[in-house]
């Protein structure tokens, strides 16, 4: 009797070791799941947001968001059958580590695709260009466009914000350049009253934001010489999430040949053709002549 109670509680036990090892083999621990599958799941696509105009604009008083960016995505969710879920707003330096520790899917303010973002993270197809110009205050003869290669001098200064674009091109093609840095979540105007008040001789800014500042500061920054960059405004995914990527992008594509797209670029332009539109990749075909 003690014999064959012993065989079997052997056999329970073996039995429960079989069963244990199936459930491991069919759980498939430590699969993680792409922002698709997450976002497929929740029906929510989470976006975090950075203050810059016009891509993403908030009200003082009511905290609602508006812009090309937003308008942008939240009519690319609703095509999609999905919603928004805005989660925080970020700093321009800071901005990729939420995604890389998944706090949010996308920053859905369009940012210009640069060569120090793109080591980390990647880039929805653009919604629209932005060219950067050089600006000083108005009246100021010590730089024009003829001699703006001597502004990387250590006795001129360029108003920057960190980890934002002026910086990089500070950094790359005026390295000697003295900078007047700001915090990340400075409002891209400060960089205008920097130069107009005299704080820094120059800034590297796009026309858009210059039409913002000089509405209620006229005349009081000028621009100078030709674009020194022409960068595409991109939404920001985490890197290797091509099923998300590809989602987003065919919904961008559709937003741009119905004309959807223009007709919000065209509601928040600061001014006429200060923003440079994407080329499409199609032309009709040429008619037989008659």
């Amino acid at each position: 009797m003690k014999l064959s109670a012993a065989i079997f509680c052997l056999s329970l036990f073996i039995i429960a070791c079989v069963n244990g090892c199936a459930n491991i083999s069919t759980s498939t621990p430590g699969k993680i799941d792409t922002v698709y599958d997450r976002v497929m799941k929740a029906g929510t696509i989470r976006c975090a947001y950075a203050i810059y105009n016009p891509g993403c604009m908030k009200d003082p008083n009511t905290g609602k968001l508006s812009g090309i960016g937003v308008e942008a995505i939240e009519l690319v969710t609703k095509k999609l059958g999905l919603k928004v879920e805005w989660t925080e707003e970020v700093g321009w330096g800071t901005m990729i580590e939420g995604l890389e520790t998944n706090r949010y899917d996308i920053i859905a303010t369009p940012v210009w695709a640069t060569s120090d973002r793109a080591r980390v993270a990647a880039f929805c197809e653009p919604l629209y260009f932005s060219p950067v110009f050089a600006y000083v205050k108005a009246g100021n003869r010590k730089l024009s466009a003829a001699n703006l290669k001597s502004l990387n001098s250590p006795k001129f200064s360029i108003a920057s914000i960190d980890g934002a674009t002026a910086e990089i091109i500070a950094r790359e093609d005026y390295p000697n350049v003295r900078r007047v840095s700001l915090p990340q979540l400075s409002d891209f105007s400060q960089l205008m009253l920097t130069v107009s008040s005299g704080k820094a001789d120059a800034t590297f800014t796009e026309p858009a934001d210059a039409a913002v500042f000089m509405k209620s500061n006229p005349n009081a920054v000028e621009k100078i010489g030709e674009p020194v960059r022409i960068f595409p405004n991109c939404w920001i995914i985490r890197r290797g999430q091509s099923q998300f990527k590809n989602m987003i992008n065919t919904v961008l594509a559709q937003l741009s040949n119905s004309g959807e797209l223009e007709n919000i670029i065209q509601k928040y332009e600061p001014a006429k053709n200060c923003l440079y539109r994407t080329a499409r990749p199609y032309a009709p075909a040429a008619r037989d002549s008659q």
